[in-house]
């Protein structure tokens, strides 16, 4: 893979590898129509059914495959190639689009539809994300990982931004079935870059590794590393305590500030732009402070910040303070995730990355319909602000407690053989293509 040198700005070194662009440029399209899809559905549900509860399950439909599928996801992703793994996800995840799409246009589209559609959408994602996030792991080198991993969560988030943006301009003139035809279609953005990545290495002939033992290894390598364990806390903590804001933000307009679509375009919008801002700004401050003491300080001010957000008397002041959690939500989650790749030899990325995504989603499933059921109950502000406070509580007991397990997410792993792979095992598909 040639780099090519079109910035000496630490976030962007990325954008020098040519695959990581193609990537980077089709799962940005396939975001935009993705935003599109989710406030659509989430302005749907909450109006027809005026519940946080019905929300937040709705969301939590989407992430709950996690539980179980996540492991599994990951050790095909270190079985197969992984752009044609990603491929086949990807024709999956359209046809489940065109479904809604479908229903919306014939006038059918209900709560139950799009319950069992959410669920089995996040079945697809679970099992894709850790083929994805190994993918962005091989087309740059380990020096430039942190900029991708910024990059991609930049990516996603211009998504959150562009995408909710015209979803309230078509909702306004179209309707829901416009959006979700849009989001449809993005699908193909990703076929055509997976198409252009450019295949390296040879194919091993050597037999891979059993399911279930591959699973068992990467599931064993989590819990014996001090780094990789307090990674997969802390995801499960944000996740759970804190992540709630995004499937929530539907509710926290219509019901908190009396508002509609246009506003929950809004708050969405300045949470994308909160954390595009960071994914710019993330590499001069990591490179000057280090990845470990940004991740710190991101994980302790991200509590605070989601409480000033749900207090927030005002939209324009919601608004505001949304535009700062996102940015404190991207770095914990893109430092985080970074140490659980660079911890690990390649063979195990996936793995590894499948047990983040299992963590992220198990929380956030249980999170958003927790805090969801309660706030019909308690009421939205009071919950979701004392959750955000417990979190920073639990940060600074884990501080407290656990200072060594926060040294070793920036030092070598233990597991970690830079230059070769495991003389136990080969896994057909990792390393290079």
């Amino acid at each position: 893979m040639r780099a090519l040198h079109l910035s000496r700005f630490s976030s962007l070194r990325a954008f020098g590898h040519r695959d990581f662009v193609h990537v980077w440029s089709g799962a940005l399209v396939s975001n935009i129509g993705t935003w599109m899809e989710t406030l659509a559905l989430g302005v749907f549900v909450t109006t027809v059914t005026g519940r946080a509860e019905a929300t937040g399950s709705i969301a939590a439909l989407t992430y709950l495959p996690a539980v179980v599928l996540s492991p599994v996801g990951g050790a095909l992703a270190d079985r197969f190639d992984r752009r044609a793994y990603l491929a086949v996800g990807t024709l999956v995840q359209a046809l489940l689009a065109g479904i809604l799409t479908v229903l919306a246009f014939t006038g059918t589209l209900s709560v139950p539809a799009v319950a069992v559609i959410s669920f089995l959408n996040g079945c697809t994602n679970t099992l894709v994300n850790p083929a994805f996030s190994a993918l962005i792991s091989q087309v740059v080198p380990p020096e430039d990982l942190h900029s991708a991993v910024s990059l991609n969560s930049a990516q996603y988030n211009l998504g959150r931004i562009i995408g909710p943006s015209l979803a309230a301009v078509v909702l306004a003139t179209g309707g829901p079935a416009w959006a979700l035809l849009v989001n449809t279609l993005s699908f193909l953005a990703v076929l055509v870059a997976l198409w252009r990545v450019q295949p390296q290495g040879r194919v091993s002939t050597q037999r891979p590794e059993e399911l279930w033992p591959g699973i068992v290894r990467g599931a064993r390598v989590a819990r014996d590393d001090a780094g990789i364990f307090l990674v997969m806390v802390g995801t499960f903590a944000v996740s759970a305590l804190v992540a709630p804001f995004i499937g929530l933000v539907p509710v926290f307009a219509i019901r908190v500030f009396n508002q509609g679509a246009a506003a929950t375009s809004l708050l969405v919008a300045a949470q994308g732009v909160g954390a595009v801002c960071a994914a710019v700004m993330l590499g001069p401050v990591v490179e000057r402070l280090g990845r470990r003491r940004v991740m710190e300080w991101s994980l302790l001010l991200i509590g605070p910040v989601a409480a000033l957000y749900w207090l927030a008397p005002t939209l324009h002041l919601a608004a505001l303070a949304i535009v700062g959690l996102g940015a404190l939500y991207m770095a914990s989650l893109t430092g985080l995730n970074t140490c659980t790749q660079l911890r690990v030899p390649r063979e195990l990325q996936a793995r590894i990355s499948s047990l983040y995504s299992m963590m992220l989603g198990v929380g956030y499933a249980v999170g958003v319909w927790f805090q969801g059921t309660l706030a019909d109950r308690i009421g939205v502000r009071f919950v979701t602000a004392s959750c955000a406070v417990f979190f920073l509580a639990l940060v600074l007991t884990l501080r407290l407690l656990r200072p060594r397990a926060f040294e070793a997410t920036e030092a070598p792993s233990a597991f970690f053989h830079p230059g070769r792979q495991s003389p136990s095992v080969h896994i057909e598909g990792s390393g290079d293509f």
